[in-house]
């Protein structure tokens, strides 16, 4: 039985200021699709995470070419995930003397991208 190695290529951006939540939509929308697809879907959408997530398939994509040869025409976005990465406290003064903590969240996104058997 002779097995053949799938070639992917991977991006990962680590400590974004934006919560796992907000970019997960934008993530959901994009899982299966073509690259240029998924590029032209991430342009149009008015949300805060499709710029980040627009650089960071950008990114995925370069490396697919330059670092593993693969062709751009049969690149798709076999994954993207965002976990929740660490959250920042902040306190904020609040009524009679208390106060009121801000959390800050992050996350860590990641793109895989797989070649298409022709």
């Amino acid at each position: 039985m002779e097995e053949t190695a799938i070639m992917k290529a991977e991006a990962t951006l680590k400590y974004a200021r934006i919560s796992a939540r907000k970019v997960k939509i934008v993530a959901d929308l994009i899982r299966g699709k073509n690259v240029d697809e998924a590029l032209a879907i991430v342009k149009f959408t008015p949300k805060a995470s499709s710029v980040i997530i627009e650089k960071l398939l950008k990114s995925a994509i370069a490396n697919a070419e330059n670092n593993n040869g693969m062709k751009h025409e049969n690149l798709y976005v076999a994954e993207i995930f965002a976990n929740q990465g660490p959250t920042l406290k902040r306190i904020r003064p609040a009524a009679k003397g208390s106060a009121v903590r801000i959390r800050k969240r992050t996350s860590h996104i990641t793109i895989v991208l797989k070649e298409k058997e022709a």
